[in-house]
């Protein structure tokens, strides 16, 4: 299939589609669930430790499980059914507000059900993206879909901003929950029907044993998962306490907050079109490294802007956004070329359980990382935490590249 072929493709379209809804419907959710923790529920850092860390525990729990599930069922039914799930969790929300019973101990089963939603199905998405695109167009695929993510993070957090600022947080989850349905009646609508999958009589914990080993013995997955893990540690650090750091230390406003970071689908969208020439010239590895040293440099700078810069508000906002704007680039560079490298290396009778295995590994240090960085903020101070983070972060990037083959692995 050619790239002109890709876009002529209908189902592709409609998989595309679906996660551009989502993609937007996620920004809003990004954007409003901490805030109700921070500012309805007067959250602590340590509490937004603990709903960062719930929002990761699935794939620790469920990952290697959900491995086994997709190369034994068809993928399609099993996005779908994620989706009703979240937008069911997503709906709880607001309905508990008006209702005077919502607590932070409901948004952390709200988190704790939006991450087994995107454990299971985002790892059914990428599976049954390779069967509708095959592998031969995984990169264009996906950096379509960074391109698709880049429009989300340009416009999504501005448009969330200003729905949290105007309608309030929970209203602004019910808009959600409606991009939800729109992409579940979507799906709906795909042909491609995949066959189904031969029946195994093996036990679920030899399958699960064979796609720990299947990436223990592959040298280059087993050096992606350790530095992707090691990665996941660090953001969701980082992920636990940027509301508070935007909010109570820079002061922003949850509309400047939305608009701020507007730049970091400008860095998703430089990540895409970056990508392509930059595997091409130097390598997939060497692009993959490039984007973990872009992103050491955004969670060095985080911690360094001041409540005040120049006397200016908007000054701080701007350069709060940059560096969101570094955040995202980097994260796009690594992320592109290490999910079709993970998965041109694997065969179709594992891909699966390889992808669910590599997902589970990678961000089973989430939510030490998230607790880690909330006992930290709660001890010292939030951007303390932060520090923390961005010295994390640049070790990451030495050691990945002085320490590892990747720059060596072009394909």
């Amino acid at each position: 299939m050619t790239a002109d072929g890709l876009l002529r493709s209908a189902d592709f379209r409609r998989l595309w589609l679906s996660s551009t809804l989502t993609q937007f419907g996620s920004q809003i959710t990004l954007l409003a669930l901490p805030i109700c923790a921070v500012l309805l529920m007067h959250a602590t850092p340590a509490q937004m430790g603990t709903l960062a860390a719930l929002e990761s525990l699935p794939f620790l729990l469920f990952g290697l499980p959900s491995g086994v599930l997709l190369d034994r069922c068809r993928r399609l039914p099993i996005m779908m059914f994620s989706d009703v799930m979240v937008a069911t969790a997503l709906a709880s929300v607001p309905l508990a507000w008006w209702m005077d019973a919502l607590t932070i101990h409901w948004l952390y089963a709200v988190g704790f059900v939006l991450g087994t939603g995107l454990v299971v199905g985002g790892s059914a998405e990428q599976v049954f993206l390779t069967f509708v695109v095959g592998r031969e167009r995984l990169v264009d695929a996906h950096a379509k879909m960074a391109g698709t993510e880049s429009a989300a993070r340009l416009l999504g957090p501005g448009m969330a901003g200003a729905m949290v600022q105007l309608l309030g947080a929970p209203v602004a989850i019910l808009c959600n929950v409606a991009g939800f349905v729109v992409s579940l009646a979507n799906l709906r609508r795909i042909r491609a029907r995949e066959p189904q999958p031969v029946p195994s009589n093996t036990h679920p914990l030899i399958d699960i044993r064979e796609g720990l080993a299947f990436v223990w013995n592959q040298r280059v997955l087993r050096t992606l998962a350790w530095t992707a893990g090691s990665w996941h540690f660090l953001f969701y650090g980082y992920l636990a306490l940027h509301v508070l750091f935007a909010t109570r230390v820079l002061g922003m406003t949850p509309g400047v907050m939305g608009t701020a970071q507007m730049l970091g689908g400008a860095g998703i969208l430089a990540g895409s079109i970056l990508i392509k020439p930059l595997s091409k010239r130097y390598g997939t590895g060497r692009a993959i490294l490039v984007g973990l040293c872009v992103s050491a440099l955004g969670f060095a700078l985080m911690p360094a802007i001041p409540a005040s810069l120049f006397g200016s508000p908007a000054l701080t906002a701007l350069a709060y956004g940059i560096v969101v704007f570094l955040l995202d680039c980097g994260a796009t560079l690594f992320f592109v070329p290490y999910i079709a490298l993970r998965q041109r290396v694997t065969p179709d009778a594992v891909l699966g359980r390889m992808v669910a295995t590599m997902r589970s590994l990678t961000v089973a240090t989430a939510p030490l990382g998230a607790l880690a960085a909330g006992a930290l903020a709660e001890r010292f101070s939030v951007r303390t935490g932060l520090v923390f983070v961005a010295a994390g972060a640049v070790l990451l990037a030495v050691a990945a590249v002085a320490g590892t083959r990747l720059r060596h692995v072009n394909d």
